[in-house]
């Protein structure tokens, strides 16, 4: 009996941190789109710079290497970024920067993020498949995206589902032809996914996003703060 109640509890206890987290996705939205943003061109200036100068790579194995430094630049640059913009709502607001609705969001989001990074990693360093890599990577964050659909904006479940159908695309179209695409390496292959997918695809959500949320928005609490 008190193991039923307890189990009732909690599952209340979820069913509104769910209802806040919803009822907060347009200011979640807001936030997201900056960050977004300021990624989505970081990864256009580091894919570019990755295809351009694969010609002048010597070594596959420092390639590899570089490859992979630059993207965990860019990656800790915008989670950094992200961080910020909750901290300064969660202090803005006066609550404590971890909350019931920030460990619901990381409960969600770390596993597929933890497999693809380590898996991606894995691959560039011991295999050298770059491209490949960074399917993984484009895969695993859509899945990341998609484990939210309970309480995100439906704007980022269109988002992962846009990098889940577009790694499954560029997946096909790669295995077609693993060694090269158009006479292009392994890096600059890995570089053109990248640029599309986390370059293009959040430049496109955040523009969208700021074209459809109110100034207000801006301001409200965040939703991972709740």
């Amino acid at each position: 009996m008190l193991g039923q109640l307890s189990a009732e509890k909690t599952a209340i206890e979820h069913l509104r941190i769910i209802r806040t987290l919803m009822e907060r996705a347009h200011i979640y939205r807001a936030l997201s789109a900056t960050a977004a943003l300021f990624g989505g061109v970081l990864a256009l200036i580091v894919s570019c710079l990755g295809f351009f100068r694969t010609e002048y790579v010597t070594s596959a194995s420092l390639s590899g290497r570089e490859f992979l430094a630059s993207w965990m630049i860019l990656l800790a640059l915008s989670t950094i970024l992200n961080l910020l913009l909750l901290m300064r709502e969660s202090k803005g607001r006066g609550q404590a920067f971890v909350t019931d609705g920030l460990r619901m969001a990381l409960r969600a989001v770390v596993p597929p993020l933890m497999v693809g990074g380590i898996l991606g990693i894995c691959l560039i360093i011991f295999k050298e498949e770059i491209a490949l890599a960074a399917l993984v990577w484009i895969l695993c964050y859509g899945l990341a995206l998609l484990s939210t659909a309970n309480f995100a904006p439906k704007s980022v479940i269109r988002l992962g589902r846009a990098f889940v159908a577009g790694g499954i695309a560029l997946t096909i179209i790669w295995s077609l032809n693993p060694g090269t695409i158009l006479g292009q390496s392994s890096q600059a292959m890995a570089s053109l996914f990248l640029g599309l997918t986390f370059g293009f695809f959040h430049i496109i959500y955040s523009v969208a996003v700021f074209l459809n949320t109110p100034k207000l928005a801006v301001t409200a609490p965040s939703i991972l703060n709740d």
